[in-house]
This record gives structure tokens, sequence and C-alpha cells, in this order.
């Protein structure tokens, strides 16, 4: 793998996209933890952890990745692979909370497999971009 930075502040394209959305999750998931803490009913406790671990840091160490390997963020794959990863973290988040107040639990299962799917993509792209 070579691993070549682009210049500071430069973050474009697929990897911006990646950490721009995790903001934007992890921005969502700190508002639930905050509902949450004030009143006292941690419920979707679950859900609110799925949001900030798949939501925020799964997508953002994506976008790093992206960004410190362009050959890799310059294809095709790595723009459906964000769709996807989205697409999991947009299905998954709400299906736990569906699931967690027992209406539920399709939404969480196609969001859980979307998820899978978004991770096999990428350990196929780390091992496709290697040295």
């Amino acid at each position: 793998m070579t691993v070549q930075t682009r210049g500071r502040g430069s973050m474009r394209g697929v990897s911006l996209w990646f950490v721009a959305t995790g903001s934007v999750f992890v921005t969502l998931g700190m508002l639930g933890g905050i509902a949450m803490a004030v009143s006292s009913d941690h419920t979707l406790a679950p859900a609110h952890a799925h949001l900030n671990l798949v939501g925020w840091v799964t997508m953002a160490l994506f976008g790093i990745y992206y960004h410190l390997v362009p050959a890799a963020a310059d294809t095709r794959l790595a723009r459906v692979h964000y769709t996807i990863a989205t697409a999991g973290v947009l299905a998954m988040v709400p299906g736990i909370i569906l699931a967690a107040l027992e209406r539920d639990e399709l939404l969480v299962a196609v969001g859980s497999l979307l998820t899978l799917g978004s991770m096999l993509i990428f350990v196929f792209t780390v091992f496709r971009h290697r040295a």
C-alpha cells in the first residue's frame, strides 16, 4: 500500500463525504445521549451507541483511510461503499429504535446486513490497495 497525503486541509471527494456524514451522525448521537441523560430514560442506549460507533467512528475511519490512500478513493467502488455504509446506518439506527420499542426487527436486520456489506467492501478495498 502506498500512503500518499494530500496538502493540509485538502480532504475532498469520498474521504470528505465519509467524514462529513460521520460528523452529522455523531452530532445526532450526542443529542440523543443528552436527551437520554435529561430524561433518565436509557431505553434507546443501543441506538445511541451504534449511531456513535458505526455512524461516527467507522465512517470517520473509512474517510481517513480513503484520504491516505487516494488510489482507493478514486474508484467507483469507494462511492458504492459510501452509499452502502450510509444506508446501513440510516436503516440500522431507526431499526434498533423500533426493536428496542418491541415494534419490528426487519429494519435493523436490513441495516445490519448493509453495514456488514459495507465492512466487507472495506476489507476488499484494503487488500486490493495494499503495496
